[in-house]
């Protein structure tokens, strides 16, 4: 696998998000089926293992933990604070909270330690920007963190150019996360300039949108009650259906490239930037390794200008977020 940088370490090109056998996308998978996915991924060659507190409240970095534990040194592990499961009613039902007051995040911090059966976490990012507090304090308290040894490093996901810089003027930012992929191309308007003028690594995650991009979701009355598309105005039936239209000329260069839909995005995203870190997330092995082959796949400058004129921000209909996700994050956007 191949290196990329991310902070003071070196990662494979292409890391594991594993919240898809969690959270998010319907039912998790079995403990069994999870553990199955984690270690094809670290038999792979994949170095970079990215979960967080939020993902099936806990869940998620417990399945991690126990996995992995045996394997620590193997890899670098990646979490997120300032967004989790809190039982606001009392009436044991967690509900999702973004909360990134110092104290909460040194909390959760101890919390996803013990959940993921370490003592440090290579990379710590605050998952949401709370803007009932300033960017400041919780990056203050995370660099806390970092002077005590409970963390190596700190990152930011989806937030905005101006507030990366104000972050990096606290502590250094080894990464910001956000989503980025063909057809979701805000990070190009302002933050991925930021983060090569800072020295921060970019972590791109849902690189084949949210499945999108692999091709295979045709019908989106298929999905899972709980799944969190069926609120992402892109999976709307009428905006999908027109969306599925931008994968035929997709298909031809993929088909000519001798490679899947899937390698195709990735490899897309690979080719925009040695700094770019996509970490593509399934519950299936044998995705997985059709997701890690797009390292091998090589594009021409020609090819990538066909690819990126036939799916962004101009042609793919609906925006990425609905109302409530869109004033929960804070990067930028593209002009109606």
């Amino acid at each position: 696998m191949q290196q990329r940088a991310l902070g003071p370490f070196q990662v494979s090109a292409i890391g594991l998000g594993c919240m898809n056998l969690s959270h998010a996308y319907g039912a998790p998978v079995s403990p069994e089926q999870g553990e199955r996915v984690l270690l094809a991924a670290l038999d792979a060659g994949v170095t970079l293992f990215d979960t967080a507190a939020l993902y099936g409240f806990g869940a998620n970095e417990t399945l991690v933990g126990r996995v992995l534990k045996n394997h620590r040194s193997r890899f670098t592990l990646a979490s997120k604070c300032g967004m989790q499961g809190v039982d606001v009613n009392g009436d044991g039902k967690l509900v999702r909270v973004i909360d990134g007051r110092p104290a909460t995040l040194r909390q959760t911090c101890e919390d996803s330690l013990r959940r993921l059966q370490t003592d440090v976490i290579d990379l710590y990012y605050l998952h949401r920007w709370d803007k009932t507090v300033p960017i400041e304090d919780s990056v203050g308290a995370l660099a806390d963190l970092v002077r005590a040894g409970k963390i190596r490093s700190i990152g930011l996901s989806e937030v905005s150019a101006a507030t990366l810089r104000r972050a990096h003027a606290v502590h250094p930012i080894a990464a910001l996360q956000t989503e980025y992929s063909l057809w979701t191309r805000n990070p190009e308007i302002a933050v991925l300039d930021a983060c090569r003028e800072l020295g921060v690594a970019f972590v791109a995650f849902s690189p084949v949108g949210r499945g999108f991009l692999c091709g295979e979701l045709t019908d989106v009355a298929t999905l899972h009650p709980a799944d969190i598309r069926r609120a992402m105005p892109r999976f709307a039936p009428e905006n999908y259906a027109a969306n599925l239209q931008l994968l035929e000329g997709c298909r031809a260069l993929a088909q000519e490239m001798g490679c899947s839909l899937a390698q195709l995005a990735i490899a897309w995203l690979l080719h925009q930037g040695e700094d770019i870190i996509p970490i593509p997330g399934t519950t299936s092995v044998a995705h997985l390794h059709d997701d890690l082959g797009a390292a091998q796949v090589a594009l021409s400058a020609p090819v990538l200008a066909r690819l990126g004129a036939l799916i962004n921000q101009h042609t793919v209909v609906g925006q990425r977020y609905n109302a409530q996700g869109t004033s929960e994050v804070d990067t930028e956007v593209f002009a109606a």
